[in-house]
């Protein structure tokens, strides 16, 4: 019993032990969690602040915004007022101006009404007058004013059909003397272009040797030397006609050069045999090929004309190697592109454009095979096949008239054409024979009769003829001027064409003393 009670007792004990412990433990959480609480609505209290605090700063600098932004739009508003302010007073003295323009454009108006009614009176009094001038006019002349206008139109188309039957038989004359010039040209140009004997001058080229003993080595045994060296070049070689000399006959002027300077080099070396023929031919050929290319660069460079395709400067190189008229086609050449360029800058054309066409003008004279075509054409076909610029094309087309001229420098080449074949000494011709032709177009036009003077001037290009006028008429003058181009263009021979100019003046000449 004693166990039991010692039990419930510590039972009771424990109990009431932990009942204590809970209480003090719930006192203490109680009085805790009040003092957190406490300190929770402080800092609430605390943030609230702050948070009003940054709400105030926050409105206060909005406002502050709004009020800046409200002070711009103010000041916006008040330039742009016074801005329209500004403009209505300009519109204001616009009006002004235009009213008082107005009222003096309706001043001017009756002014120009009072002339014109003043105007036309006077023009009812002249038509008036002329009226009664016509009619006495009429009664004087005996016939009516229709009669006389018919008699006028009759005198003047008398004079008309006299004028235009003149000039139909001047426009006939020339040409026909230009048809007669472009037919020497194309003859001339074929003599050029073909092998044949009667263009000694343009197909041959002599070679000079020391003594006989060298022709019959450059023969050879049996004559194999010289029939590879023909072969081989393309050219004929004969020996026989000139002591002392080769003649090499060719069209090309190219081959005959291959020809001349193989023959040079065999003769200084003294090995002529076919396999050494065709060795050094092989080699000549080459170093031909070589300073065509470079003279062709090296006239582009001289001219400033850049760009230009490879094939076109070599053709240009081949020009050194042919002639027209006698003349050096590239020296020519140069001339006319020289000439071009100064006067294209004089006309404030494109100079660059001009001095280019100017030397690719006779470019069709250089083809390696032989064209059915003119060598304008052909010229103007080969340029725009490598992209020339198409002035440059016409230019090279119509520098003789064959296709229609487009721009301003296709005249400009065919004036420098001419005038680069037709100065003195640009023809290879021999001064004698120059002085000769220009004293016997002289001396044929003074075996006319009623002829004064002769002179020949421009090169021989112009025969200025002065007769005397009690001597020869106008009709005399007109007939003399075509009987001595007739006779001139008949007996003979000039490069172009000859202008014949009959020059018929009267005189009256007194003295006062």
């Amino acid at each position: 019993m004693l166990a039991i009670g010692i039990i419930i007792g510590l039972v009771v004990g424990g109990g009431v032990g932990v009942w204590l412990t809970t209480g003090m433990l719930r006192n203490r959480l109680l009085a805790k969690s009040q003092q957190v609480l406490k300190d929770a609505e402080e800092k609430g209290e605390i943030i609230k602040k702050d948070k009003i605090l940054q709400a105030k700063e926050k409105f206060l600098q909005l406002k502050s915004e709004h009020d800046k932004q409200v002070n711009e739009k103010n000041s916006a508003i008040r330039e742009a007022e016074q801005k329209l302010k500004q403009r209505e007073q300009s519109l204001n003295q616009k009006v002004e101006e235009l009213q008082k323009k107005s009222n003096e454009l309706k001043q001017v108006s009756e002014n120009l009404n009072n002339q014109i009614e003043v105007l036309r009176k006077r023009q009812a009094e002249v038509e008036k007058v002329y009226n009664e001038s016509i009619e006495k006019l009429e009664h004087i002349a005996g016939m009516t004013a229709e009669e006389a206008k018919q008699h006028l139109i009759e005198m003047m188309t008398d004079e008309a059909k006299s004028e235009a039957a003149s000039n139909i038989m001047d426009i006939v004359e020339e040409a026909k003397i230009t048809a007669n010039e472009q037919a020497k040209k194309i003859v001339i140009q074929s003599i050029q272009r073909t092998a044949t004997e009667n263009a000694i001058e343009n197909t041959v080229s002599v070679f000079n040797l020391e003594n006989e003993e060298v022709k019959g080595r450059i023969i050879g045994r049996e004559g194999r030397n010289i029939r590879a060296l023909e072969s081989l070049t393309g050219v004929e070689i004969i020996i026989d006609d000139s002591p002392d000399a080769i003649i090499i006959s060719g069209f090309d002027p190219v081959r005959r050069e291959i020809a001349r300077l193989s023959l040079h080099k065999l003769v200084t070396d003294g090995r002529i045999h076919p396999a050494r023929i065709e060795e050094v031919v092989a080699k000549t050929r080459r170093q031909i090929e070589q300073e065509i290319a470079e003279v062709g660069k090296r006239t582009c460079i001289d001219l400033g004309i850049n760009n230009m395709n490879h094939e076109l400067m070599r053709m240009v190189g081949r020009m050194k190697y042919r002639s027209s008229y006698g003349q050096n086609l590239l020296q020519h050449s140069r001339e006319v592109a020289n000439l071009a360029a100064t006067m294209a800058s004089e006309l404030g054309l494109n100079p660059k454009l001009a001095k280019r066409a100017g030397l690719l003008h006779d470019i069709g004279k250089v083809p390696e095979t032989d064209p059915e075509l003119p060598h304008a054409i052909f010229g103007m076909k080969l340029a725009e096949k490598y992209k020339e610029h198409p002035d440059v094309c016409n230019a090279i087309g119509a520098h003789h008239d064959e296709t229609e001229m487009t721009n301003l420098i296709s005249p400009i080449i065919q004036v420098c054409d001419a005038i680069s074949g037709a100065r003195p000494g640009a023809r290879r011709e021999v001064v004698e024979a120059y002085i000769n032709r220009l004293k016997k177009l002289e001396d044929m036009a003074m075996t006319y009769p009623g002829v004064v003077k002769t002179y020949a001037i421009q090169a021989g290009r112009e025969l200025r003829v002065i007769v005397g006028a009690d001597k020869v008429s106008d009709a005399d003058a007109t007939k003399l001027s075509f009987d001595l181009s007739r006779q001139i263009q008949n007996e003979m021979t000039y490069p172009g064409q000859i202008k014949v100019t009959v020059i018929r003046e009267t005189r009256a000449v007194n003295y006062a003393k």
